[in-house]
Formats: structure tokens, C-alpha cells, sequence
């Protein structure tokens, strides 16, 4: 029900840098085993200098064979510049196996050294090559390259087969290594139609109807805020629309009805739904006493959250069942949900499962409706127009009344097979997550300060913090508080409400700080010492991603500092007002001075949860200037 990832070069990715296309000079592709000496000898990617190493070419031709099999060559070659990309040497290729969904054969693979001028190849053994079940639907051939070292050149390739036509590879121009040459080429017949789906913005080197290629694709790099890689690569998607020859007319699940009912058919899908589980009458009689169903849903859903151990794989079908998962309290992403989907309908609710792609996984595109965009269900509960419950139940720190984070601004699909329907939702949360800190602190004439802090943080920002503190444990987490600021000392840290999903965490703690101070005469401190949510995550200069926070958030800070006795105020920030240019994000700062006490006030406003990369140079030079007016300094002088 997933379409596999061409290999394992699909899942990791790495740096990304700008660079064009040069045109007087093509790159291409050679047969395996034909290596020029100029690529032996290169020690670094001309358009990305910095780059541990280089993709020098990949191809992959797609046509159907004799037998009416979809056959997919790949071929690959990569060269190593240094020790740091020695991971490069190990290989997974995913396939699906179940029913022999997809075989790989042919598989070469060798290692091309430049020994004192002579060219030295390594074939990789095939006793070396060994297959490795994922789950029971995919399987990855997994082989380690022998003798790299820097200098190295590393190929393989490999054919994959397919008795189904709608297995279509897709093709990704961009990886996470540079890429010097990327080349697709298609052979279909006229009686498949593909529906192709182009996310390419880079220029073209070849733009046929049967070849497309790249030439000097830059690396692409995790980002702050990005979305996934997959959603940001250059590539180009294809999907089985219809089939028409002389004795086959069929259209191939062109509506997300059609998706959904394939769904609700299958056995390890919708056929799981319905299963009984042991010892679950107990369970759905006591959700029974309870006379709402949002007491229904909480109960049930912190019981299987609390009984259920998450196996850390999101896939999109059952493995052993939902009744298995049950007994073992172990299970995947989906067999967990479909439990908690089933006890909730026992009970009364009107839970339906819903399909969806988690954000790593990339976003579903509501125009190409197909099975393999999603990898987990959840269960959705509707409750009116505008209204729902989403629950995943996989990670012990989800509450039952906030959308799953890792799911905001994309779409699942719900199946409602009672009544024969399946749509698209869009999960978005609409109001503002809030995080608000308190301080109330003395400075002291000695140059020290002391005071107190209360932290009250909502929604995913309650979320984190539970996680964090229960998962780094007391130490870790005070030193987090700290920041970088050694000479700050935290003590007597007290949690409210850290078992209370319906209530914002309170935390409260006192802090004592050695101040900057010049000489005698002076005292300097700034006031925003716990602006943890001000921090500046935007340094580089240049952007190529959307920003993406999945959700609008509201910060704010207040602080309270008492003047020391023989002290007064030398100068003092001013209060400042900025904004972008469309108000999507608002800080101000206000400063004033109160019968020998400094109040302060800071606020942070996102009114938007993404920002366009092409508007970057704006948002840049703003986090910019907001660091700038956090980092000014109150100074004190001696009367």
C-alpha cells in the first residue's frame, strides 16, 4: 500500500547550497565499470566545495517488458571526498516483497580506487549481500562497499520488477550529496496513461517525453521549521491513471473515494476494525458509564496510550492484527489506532479511522489522489462542521484534546464505511499556542540578582516541556533553563499540573545571577534572561525552504526588577514595536521605570504558521533586529 523509496538514498539527506546549471559543459552518465581517470582524481564538487561527496551521476530507465512487468534499472555512482561520508559505503535498497510485489535482480556493485596511477576495482561479494525483512510488506537488500577510503569511487546498480503497473518509481533529481547528473528515462506504452506530477525549479538539461535530466543539483539541508525533505526536493512523481488497450479499459483509484474504499477492503486495514480484543468488554462497559463522549474519548484514549508500546514504525496496514498487537501491548502505528478506533465505536463514539502522512513522511497532495502518499492512521471522532477529535495514541506525551503535532497543515483521509464515504480533511489548529513567563527579581549592590520565575506554558509548548523534563530527567532540564549563562544557578524546581492534560504546566523555580559589572559604579543585566521561545533560529543568510511552524503561538514575558539602594537607571532600552510587512509576526518590547522597579514586558506574536522562502530576506532581517533589542542592556550607575 506504500510505494517503496527508490533506496536508502531517498531517506537521508543532508546539506543544501544554491548553484546553476552549467551549460557549457554537460555532464552524462557511463556504463558500469567505465570510470575516467579526471573523476578519480577529483577532489571536490565543483558547485559545492564543502560537500564530503559527490553524486557524480544516477539514472534510472523505466519501461514494460515482454510480460507485461514494470522494470526499473537504476545505476548510481558516487565519488568520496573525505572520511565523513564513509556511511556512503552502506546500502539499503527497499522493496516491496509481500506477494513478490517487486523482485530486484541484477544487482553489481564495486569499489574504484586510483592506487599510484593504476585504477585498483573491488567487486562487492555476493555472499556479502543479504536481505533484511522490515515488516511484511517490505524488505531492503542490504550490502556494505569494501576498501573506500577518500579518493574512492563507489557504483552499483540493479533492476526492479514489478507485476503491477501502478508501482511507478518515483524519481528524485535531488539528494541529500550533490548531485552532477540526474537522468530519467521513461518508455511507456500507449495504452498506460501516467498522471505526472513536476516539482522541478531548476533548469532542464533534457525535457522530453521520454527523458528528463538535471545537471549540478545542489544538496538539500534540514532547515529550521522546514517541512519534510521530500516535500521540498526537486523530483517528478508519476501515478497509473487508466489503462486502455484493445481488452482493457480500466480506471486506475483516480478519487480519494476510490483510495479509501481499497482501504476498508483490505484485510490488514478495515478488516482489523471490527476484531474483538481480548478483555475489552471490561474496558468499553466502563467508557460506558460515562455520560459524554469526551469523557469516553479521554478515558480511552490515555488506557491504550498507557497499555500500548509503540514499535517507532509508522506504516499504514496492520502487521500481526490489532488482536496480536493487543495481547503483546506492542504495536505499529496503525494497529495501535485501529484499537483505539475500534474500542471508541463499541462505546458509543463515532470514530472513523483516518489515513494520514506524518510530517517527516512529506504532505499528501490533494490532487493526486493515490494509496502510497500515507505511511499511519489515527482515529478521527467529528463532532460538527467544524470541530474534531484526532487522536494517535503512539506517543505516551499526545493528549487527547490537541491535534498531533507532527500531522498540522496537511490532509488524512477519512473512511466512514457505513456510509460509503471517504474524504480529504485538513488538520489545522486554528487558535494560538501561548507560553508566559513571570519573573520577579531584586538586584542587589553587590552586582548579583535573585528572584523568582513562574513558566506557564499551553498546548505543544506544555507538551515539550513534560517530555523534556521526564525524558532528560532534573538535572538536564535545569541546565536547559539555564541557557548558555553559567553563572546562573536555578533551584527549588516545582512542576503543577504535569498529570493534568486540561490544564496549562506550571513551573516555578528561583534563580540567583553574578551580573556584568564595569567597575564599582556600574550594574549591567538584561531583561529578558528566560526569552527561551526569542531565540534566533534563523542565522543563514539565505533560505530554500518554506517556514513552516504548523501553528500560529502567542510568547510573553514580564519581569519585575527592583533597583538596588544607591542606585539609579544610566540608560534604559526603549520600548519598540516591529512587524512584517503583512503582520504575520508582531514583538514588541516595553520598558518603564516604577517607583524604584524596572517593568518589562516582551511579547512575540506568530499570526501566521508559514512564511514563503521567496519573503525570507524580510523575515531574516527581522529575527535579526529582534536579537539586537533582546541583547540591550539595562545599566544601572552608582548615585
Amino acid at each position: 500500500m506504500n510505494k517503496p523509496f527508490l533506496s536508502a538514498f531517498f531517506a537521508l539527506f543532508s546539506t543544501f547550497a544554491i548553484a546553476q546549471t552549467n551549460q557549457t559543459q554537460i555532464p552524462t552518465t557511463q556504463a558500469y565499470g567505465k570510470v575516467d581517470k579526471s573523476d578519480l582524481e577529483l577532489t571536490s564538487c565543483d558547485f559545492e566545495k564543502d560537500a564530503n561527496a559527490e553524486i557524480l551521476f544516477c539514472k534510472g530507465s523505466v519501461y514494460v517488458d515482454n510480460d507485461y512487468n514494470l522494470d526499473y534499472d537504476y545505476h548510481i555512482r558516487i565519488k568520496i571526498f573525505n572520511n565523513k561520508a564513509n556511511d556512503e559505503a552502506n546500502v539499503k535498497i527497499r522493496y516491496r516483497s509481500i506477494n513478490q510485489s517487486e523482485i530486484i535482480s541484477g544487482l553489481q556493485a564495486q569499489t574504484i580506487n586510483l592506487n599510484n596511477g593504476v585504477t585498483e576495482i573491488t567487486k562487492v561479494d555476493r555472499k556479502q549481500i543479504f536481505t533484511q525483512k522490515v515488516n511484511k510488506a517490505y524488505s531492503d537488500m542490504v550490502f556494505s562497499f569494501p576498501n573506500v577510503k577518500p579518493g574512492s569511487i563507489i557504483e552499483f546498480k540493479y533492476t526492479k520488477t514489478t507485476p503491477y503497473l501502478s508501482n511507478f518509481p518515483d524519481w528524485y533529481f535531488q539528494r541529500h550529496l550533490p548531485v552532477r547528473y540526474s537522468e530519467l528515462n521513461t518508455s511507456i506504452p500507449y495504452y498506460l496513461y501516467y498522471k505526472n506530477l513536476v516539482m522541478v525549479h531548476q533548469p532542464w538539461v533534457k525535457n522530453t517525453s521520454e527523458i528528463k535530466s538535471m545537471a549540478n543539483i545542489p544538496s538539500l539541508n534540514e532547515e529550521p521549521y522546514m517541512s519534510s525533505i521530500k516535500d521540498n526536493a526537486e523530483r517528478i512523481l508519476y501515478q497509473l491513471q487508466a489503462i486502455n488497450s484493445p481488452d482493457v479499459h480500466r480506471s486506475i483509484s483516480d478519487t480519494w473515494g476510490k483510495v479509501g474504499k481499497e482501504f476498508s477492503d483490505y484485510d490488514d486495514f478495515g478488516g482489523q476494525i471490527k476484531r474483538s480484543l481480548t478483555g475489552e468488554d471490561e474496558l468499553i462497559n466502563k467508557a460506558k458509564t460515562f455520560k459524554s463522549d469526551q469523557e469516553k474519548i479521554a478515558f480511552l484514549f490515555n488506557e491504550v496510550k498507557t497499555k500500548m508500546k509503540w514499535n517507532d514504525e509508522n506504516v499504514e496496514f496492520t502487521e500481526d492484527g490489532t488482536a496480536e498487537a493487543w495481547k503483546k501491548n506492542t504495536g505499529n502505528s496503525t494497529e495501535i489506532n485501529l484499537i483505539l478506533n475500534h474500542l471508541l465505536q463499541k462505546s458509543g463514539v463515532n470514530s472513523l479511522p483516518m489515513l494520514v502522512s506524518t510530517r517527516d513522511n512529506g504532505k499528501i497532495n490533494p490532487a493526486f489522489p493515490n494509496n502510497y502518499q500515507f505511511n499511519s492512521t489515527v482515529a478521527y471522532v467529528p463532532i460538527d462542521s467544524a470541530n474534531y477529535y484526532i487522536l494517535d495514541a503512539t506517543n505516551k506525551y499526545n493528549v487527547y484534546n490537541e491535534l498531533p503535532k507532527n500531522l498540522l497543515n496537511g490532509f488524512g483521509l477519512f473512511i466512514d464505511k457505513k456510509n460509503d464515504k471517504a474524504d480529504l480533511l485538513f488538520i489545522q489548529k486554528t487558535t494560538p499556542v501561548r507560553d508566559i513567563c513571570l519573573i520577579t527579581a531584586e538586584i542587589k549592590a553587590d552586582g548579583k540578582m535573585t528572584g523568582s520565575v513562574q513558566l506557564n506554558s499551553f498546548s505543544y509548548n506544555r507538551m515539550f516541556a513534560v517530555k523534556k523534563y521526564k525524558t532528560d530527567g532534573v538535572e538536564k532540564y535545569i541546565k536547559y533553563l539555564k541557557g548558555s549563562d553559567n553563572s546562573l544557578k536555578v533551584s527549588d524546581l516545582k512542576f503543577e499540573n504535569m498529570e493534568v492534560d486540561t490544564l496549562p504546566l506550571t513551573q516555578s523555580f528561583n534563580f540567583n545571577l553574578d551580573l556584568q559589572s564595569a567597575d564599582d559604579g556600574y550594574i549591567y543585566f538584561k531583561p529578558n534572561q528566560f526569552a527561551l521561545d526569542f531565540d534566533n533560529e534563523f542565522l543563514n543568510e539565505h533560505r530554500y525552504t518554506d517556514i513552516d511552524f504548523g501553528y500560529l503561538s502567542n510568547y510573553g514575558l514580564s519581569g519585575t526588577y527592583q533597583i538596588p539602594t544607591g542606585y539609579k537607571i544610566d540608560a534604559m532600552p526603549k520600548s519598540v514595536s516591529m512587524t512584517l510587512s503583512d503582520n504575520g509576526i508582531i514583538f514588541k518590547r516595553l520598558l518603564a521605570e516604577d517607583n524604584g522597579k524596572i517593568q518589562v514586558r516582551y511579547s512575540l506574536v506568530y499570526k501566521k504558521g508559514l512564511f514563503f522562502k521567496e519573503n525570507y530576506a524580510e523575515f531574516h532581517e527581522f529575527f535579526k533586529k529582534m536579537s539586537e533589542l533582546l541583547n540591550e542592556q539595562v545599566v544601572l550607575k552608582k548615585i
